[in-house]
């Protein structure tokens, strides 16, 4: 079960990365880009609530809850890293350097992990705006991910008790 729930990892991170380096993203409008982003947070929740299903059903609840966290994490960041890369594109200038994917997914993961280098700020309102968000989206997004799936790998391991003990 290890295996299966790795691979299932393996590849969701593999799939996400890549889509995220491959996806045309340039050239886009200011509407196209709040689509791209509505889109992404949906399909974050979208994945949330799949993996909180498959961590109550499943009969090993807490190696679900490690692939739920190592699936929809990266997820969350790769939606905030296109959205950094296409303002950059559609408003050169709006950070303080030219942003590459890898550069906006650097700039994204120093946001969320409150690091904060200071070598890329947004200094256009749209990214400023865009960065406020995703600070905000990430101590939700934590918090109600640590709710959410402390609550289904109880429910999981309540469950996988009852039924060992019929």
């Amino acid at each position: 079960m290890v295996v299966v729930a790795l691979l299932r990892v393996t590849l969701s991170l593999v799939v996400a990365v890549v889509v995220y380096f491959r996806i045309p993203l340039t050239g886009s409008s200011d509407a196209r880009s709040i689509t791209i982003f509505v889109s992404g947070l949906v399909v974050v929740v979208v994945t949330l609530a799949f993996q909180t299903r498959g961590i109550v059903r499943s009969p090993f609840p807490l190696l679900r809850t490690v692939e739920a966290l190592a699936t929809t994490g990266p997820l969350f960041l790769i939606v905030f890293a296109s959205s950094h890369y296409v303002i950059d594109n559609v408003d050169p200038g709006s950070y303080t350097q030219p942003m590459t994917r890898l550069d906006a997914l650097y700039y994204t993961v120093t946001t969320f992990a409150t690091v904060g280098y200071g070598d890329i700020s947004p200094v256009s309102q749209t990214a400023r705006l865009v960065a406020t968000l995703q600070m905000l989206l990430g101590l939700v997004f934590l918090g109600l991910v640590a709710r959410v799936i402390t609550g289904a790998t109880r429910l999981g391991m309540k469950r996988r008790r009852e039924d060992h003990e019929s």
